[in-house]
């Protein structure tokens, strides 16, 4: 029975157990009044017993039907039952378990109303008597109706915390989430700057070899070996990865802490320049040391602008790398001069270089463009990255700053290299250059 009950209105096991105690106590009350007064008087305490049972869950016409039961019983026999006090119990779960307070103070005029009419009308004692028959039960009803709002207060500061507890474990959940696939996206960032430079190299040397062979067997056996150091030195790379990653986890501190720095980027020009390309370096503004995330991500940058133009515009193409420091941030240009035959790379789709590249920048609040340049072929990338002011500047930061604003106004960024072209071609990456920017 009182696993039915459970089922069917969903409440725990001891909550059930006392509605059911409850409707027990008003049951046999209106049996006692089946015994000693009329028959239809017992029947009208049994209704108000098993009307009992769904009282927290239906209060509000648990509360209806017992007021009908008691005015019945009232018209009829002209007295109170016993019995009577299921009216107080559904007041009660009116007031506290009602999911507006107007409810409850509905119910409370409804009582309040009863208890005068039974003062009016009640048989048992003299007529004279109404306001102690109805003070009475307003003396029982008002200490149950407070009980209720007591009850009811507590309830809903409970249901409240458990919603805040709901609502910040989602927020943990959520925030674990984002962390998880900020991780896989910085971890898939770092293999690609890791490998894809080498594969180009690579790339570019076996061609070279494969052309020169028949020809020319010591230029191939240079690029063989070329292949071969390349390969090494990817392989060395991705086991240091693989090795912090293991340890400390991509974004700590101690996993930005690497080798690769702006000035230190002879070693990296020297692999693409072994493969064909023709890159010149120009450095303006005071160089100083630069926070270890910064560092890594000027240095990621020009390794994937330079990847790219090994592979979109090939091998003999001039570029200009130009890194500019200032107060508050570095500048970091690539500029190509184009291919070889002046033909525009069409898109590739997948890449994910130019997204790797603004991830890195956004990461730092830095601003980024990449497109086509203007009155000129080949093509820009260009990324400022912040400089926090808790860095410390070498003296002469403010005067190389302000001779930088003048170099980017009126230099190129490979004007050595790739022929003087319009420094100003400066685009952001709008979507059509988005299809050329899978570079």
């Amino acid at each position: 029975m009182l696993g039915w009950i459970r089922r069917a209105f969903r409440l725990p096991l001891r909550s059930v157990a006392f509605d059911a105690f409850a409707a027990a106590i008003v049951a046999a009350l209106a049996a006692v009044a089946l015994l000693t007064h009329h028959w239809w008087s017992g029947l009208i305490g049994l209704g108000m017993a098993v009307t009992l049972l769904p009282r927290r869950r239906w209060s509000v016409p648990v509360f209806a039907v017992t007021c009908v039961f008691g005015l019945l019983q009232l018209i009829v026999a002209g007295r109170l039952q016993a019995y009577d006090l299921a009216v107080l119990l559904a007041m009660y779960s009116v007031v506290k378990y009602a999911d507006r307070m107007g409810w409850a103070w509905l119910a409370a005029a409804t009582v309040v109303v009863g208890c005068a009419v039974y003062g009016l009308t009640g048989q048992d004692g003299p007529p004279e008597a109404w306001y102690r028959r109805g003070g009475m039960l307003l003396i029982l009803a008002i200490p149950v109706w407070l009980s209720g709002l007591v009850m009811r207060t507590r309830r809903l500061y409970v249901h409240s915390l458990e919603e805040r507890a709901r609502t910040a474990e989602q927020e943990r959940d959520q925030r674990a989430r984002l962390a998880v696939a900020d991780e896989r996206s910085r971890i898939a960032r770092e293999l690609h700057d890791v490998v894809a430079h080498s594969l180009a190299v690579m790339i570019a040397q076996a061609d070279g070899a494969s052309y020169a062979l028949a020809g020319d067997p010591a230029t191939a056996r240079d690029a063989v070996r070329t292949v071969a150091d390349t390969g090494r030195g990817a392989l060395a790379e991705m086991r240091r990865l693989v090795a912090v990653l293991r340890e400390h986890g991509v974004g700590d501190p101690a996993a930005d802490r690497r080798t690769e720095r702006l000035a230190d980027l002879s070693g990296l020009l020297d692999g693409f320049q072994r493969a064909g390309l023709r890159v010149a370096v120009t450095t303006s503004g005071q160089p100083r040391p630069l926070p270890h995330g910064i560092e890594l991500a000027g240095y990621r940058i020009v390794q994937e602008a330079l990847t790219n133009v090994l592979k979109h515009a090939g091998a003999g193409t001039d570029t200009g790398v130009e890194i500019s420091y200032r107060t508050e941030s570095v500048t970091v240009t690539v500029v190509d001069g184009g291919s070889l035959d002046s033909a525009v790379p069409g898109p590739v789709p997948g890449g994910h270089g130019l997204l790797g590249m603004r991830e890195r920048v956004g990461v730092y609040g830095g601003t980024f463009s990449a497109g086509p340049r203007r009155g000129a072929p080949g093509w820009r990338v260009a990324a400022t990255l912040p400089v926090p002011p808790d860095v410390p500047a070498p003296a002469g930061t403010e005067d190389a700053g302000t001779e930088d604003a003048d170099a980017d106004a009126d230099a190129d960024d490979a004007g050595t290299a790739a022929g003087g072209a319009d420094r100003h071609g400066t685009v952001g990456a709008r979507p059509a250059a988005e299809g050329h920017g899978h570079r």
